[in-house]
Formats: structure tokens, C-alpha cells, sequence
């Protein structure tokens, strides 16, 4: 018996059968790219976004920091 199946049938576990089940079929799944955000156009794409969302928060900080300062004039 190899060292892989002994490390394969552990306490709980099925055997040579549900390790292969495991590995073949319902193991971890292997995506190319997943890691690193897919594509070319998917990277830019995502930094895209992610920048008008900057820009947004960035809006939304000055409009109430004038908001603030206006009352504070205010009063």
C-alpha cells in the first residue's frame, strides 16, 4: 500500500473508493486564473469599478464635510 493511501484511509474516511470519489469527483475544484482575477478585461474591468466607487466615497466625504462647514457658518 503506498503512503498516499494509507494518508487516503483515515479514521472516519471510506477507503480507496471514497478517496478516489473525492479526488476525481467531488474534490477541490481547479479554476485557471482564479486566483489572479480571470482575464485581462475582467482585471480592468474590476479596477474600473473599483475606482468610480472611490470617486463616489470621495464625493460623498466633501458634500457632507460642506455640509458641516455650512452649518458651522450657520450658527
Amino acid at each position: 500500500m503506498s503512503a498516499e493511501n494509507k494518508a487516503a484511509k483515515g479514521p472516519g474516511e471510506g477507503g480507496r473508493l471514497m478517496a478516489w470519489a473525492y479526488r476525481y469527483l467531488a474534490g477541490p475544484s481547479e479554476v485557471q486564473g482564479a486566483v489572479q482575477g480571470g482575464s485581462h478585461q475582467a482585471r480592468e474591468g474590476w479596477k474600473q469599478d473599483l475606482e468610480r466607487r472611490k470617486q463616489w466615497s470621495r464625493e460623498q466625504r466633501e458634500r457632507k464635510r460642506a455640509e458641516r462647514e455650512a452649518r458651522q457658518g450657520d450658527n
